[in-house]
This record gives structure tokens, sequence and C-alpha cells, in this order.
């Protein structure tokens, strides 16, 4: 926007950076990043690292201490108004003798949701928002989802050969991207609050759908999810009996399966094709995910594209061919035309070892 100078472009790019770095933990609470200035000199900075742990401003201003009197507070997300596990933050940058609030962005969860402006305005703090909002938006676009759509951010992964193909035809699918692609699905499934699969990839493949990450990062283990209409998951699958993660089971509402003390179950009503996929990722958002990472075969991803559902494809295109014979990358999309043909925009590409990795959102 014009009305920011180059120096409030510069600490609000920074305290986006410095947001990302929650990327693995913050979870349910949105990534936040704060930078406490004057002018051009950095005083203090900070980001949200985990929920019930300091806030991004918190940080901030420790950081900065007696400096922060007069100084501006560049911030993600606009600050917290209200006492949840930690006090509001409005209240830290009013009493720290902050002058000027710079944020990115409104936040919509109710308990805030401009309240937070409010107290800083009525302090006589002068409140600012709306710089790179776009990028602040994006970066918390699971958040955002599960406010204000009730529902997680749907990103759906798959690999496939350069001919389309996700599997031969006897189902065999390991391995069809490199391993440096299987070790950047990690990152994507340490930022997700869940993974979720269907109970035909549970019996062919025996997922563990957990995350290992060679960098040693720290992360929260991502709540396993699997679709089991008919209450066929087997007591001995890795996702029950390795202990890495939690798991939940979703299941038709007509049934109550017994699946024991190692797993949790809710239940959706059944449609023609299946599972209700709405009323799926309507629980998952009241339990708190932001963003769902779905890593299934192609009747599930399929279902889930065709009910537009789907937020973002992730993309793995190995150099391999696999005939005419191998299994689709989509089941049930099937365009009678080419106007009916499903648009992507491509969001991102790069090189992942030998194989191309692209982002897309319908």
């Amino acid at each position: 926007m014009s009305g920011f100078s180059a120096h409030d472009h510069a600490h609000m790019a920074r305290a986006l950076q410095l947001a990302e770095r929650g990327a693995f933990t913050a979870r349910p609470n949105p990534m936040v990043g704060c930078v406490i200035a004057d002018g051009r000199r950095v005083l203090g900075e900070g980001w949200h690292e985990r929920a019930g742990e300091p806030h991004a401003e918190a940080m901030a201003l420790r950081a900065a201490g007696g400096r922060a009197a007069g100084a501006t507070a560049y911030v993600t997300l606009e600050p917290c108004a209200h006492h949840g596990r930690t006090p509001p933050c409005a209240d830290a940058l009013v009493a720290a003798g902050v002058t000027r609030v710079v944020a990115a962005c409104r936040d919509p969860f109710h308990q805030v949701a401009g309240q937070g402006f409010a107290k800083l305005e009525a302090a006589g703090v002068a409140v600012e928002f709306g710089l790179m909002e776009a990028a602040a938006r994006h970066l918390n676009r699971g958040f955002f989802s599960r406010i204000e759509r009730g529902r997680p951010w749907v990103r759906v992964k798959l690999g496939m050969s350069l001919d389309g193909r996700t599997a031969l035809e006897d189902g065999t699918s390991k391995w069809i991207t490199s391993e440096a692609s299987r070790a950047d699905v990690m990152r994507w499934r340490a930022r997700s609050g869940a993974i979720m699969t269907g109970i035909g990839t549970v019996l062919a493949d025996d997922p563990r759908l957990t995350v290992r990450l060679e960098s040693g990062e720290t992360f929260i283990p991502p709540l396993r999810v699997v679709l089991d209409e008919r209450g066929r998951l087997p007591a001995g699958a890795g996702l029950l009996t390795d202990g890495a993660a939690p798991t939940v089971a979703v299941h038709g509402e007509d049934m109550v399966p017994d699946y024991g003390d190692e797993v949790d179950a809710f239940a959706v009503r059944r449609t023609g094709a299946g599972l209700d996929l709405g009323a799926v990722l309507a629980q998952l958002g009241q339990r708190g995910v932001n963003e769902l990472q779905v890593e299934a075969g192609a009747t599930l991803s399929g279902a889930l594209v065709a009910a537009g559902l789907v937020d973002e494809l992730l993309l793995y295109v190995a150099p391999v061919l696999l005939g005419e014979r191998g299994r689709p990358l989509l089941a049930g999309v099937t365009p009678a035309s080419m106007a009916g043909r499903l648009g992507l925009r491509l969001l991102d590409t790069r090189q992942i070892g030998p194989d191309l990795r692209l982002l897309l959102a319908p």
C-alpha cells in the first residue's frame, strides 16, 4: 500500500520470515512474527513457537526491553485482545509504550476480530493494517480456512509418472518418485495438522504417515486420519501400533466399529459415493486442524477434487513412464468435453532431485 514506507515493508517482510519459524510447532494457533523498530533500527524480534507459550509480540517486547517505548511494532496478525493461555498482546504493547502498530491483517478469530486494534486505539496507539496482507494470509491459509470456512485447508499430495500414472496395474507404487521428493514431502507433512488417507491405501500399503525430518527440527506429530467407511481398519495396522502419532478413524454413522483403545473415532453420514467428505472436514476443523494433507489413492483424491474440496495439489512428477495400464492420477474426474475440463493455476514449480514438484490450485 502506498501509505507505507520502505522501512515498513522491510520490517514486515522480516516479521513474516520470523512467523514461518513456527510452521511446524505453532498449530492450532496461527504463525505470527513481530519486529519492534525505531525507523530502520530493529530493537527486538520474536515469533510464536507453540500454543500456550508467549506470543510473538511478547517475545519481541522482551528482546527490546525499555527501548520499545515510542517505537513501532510490526506484527503479521492483529494483536490478541483476550486472556487465553497467555495475556493479551494488545495490553502488553500499550504497557511497553509502543506508539504505533502496523499489522498485516485482521485476526478473524471471534475473541479478537478487531478488538485488538480497538484496544490499541483506545490507548492512543496509532494502528495501521493491510501491509503485505496477501502474503500474511497465504502463510496462515490453514488458520484462516478453519476460522472463516469451518474446515481445514486441503492439500492433496500425489506422485506420478510423466504419463500421469500413480502405480502399476497391480498397484505397485514404491517408488515412482525419488528419495529427494520423499524427503521434501516430510516437510509438508510437518506443517500439517493432520494427514488423511483411505482404508484402501491402508490395506494395500500399511503406511505409517509419520514425519521423519533429517534436519532434526522440532515438530508436532500430525494427526493421522483414516476414512474407514465400513470399519475394516485392521487391529495390526501400523497406524495403530507404532505409537508415533495419534490416529482417528472415520466411519459411517450406521455402525459402531470396535477399534480398541489405540484409535479415536467419529462417524459421519454416508452419501452415494461414500462418506460425506464435507462433514469429515468440518469435524477436523472442530478438532483444530488448520492444514490437512491428503496422501491417498486415486479414489479418495478424485472424490475430493470432484467435490470441489481441494485447495492445493502438491504434485511430484518423476521422469519415468508406467504405460497405459498404470493406475490414473484421479478417479471420477471425467469431463465430458474440453469446456468442462478442470483448470489449474500453477503456484510454484521447482526441481527436487530428478523430479519436478508442482504446486497447483484449482
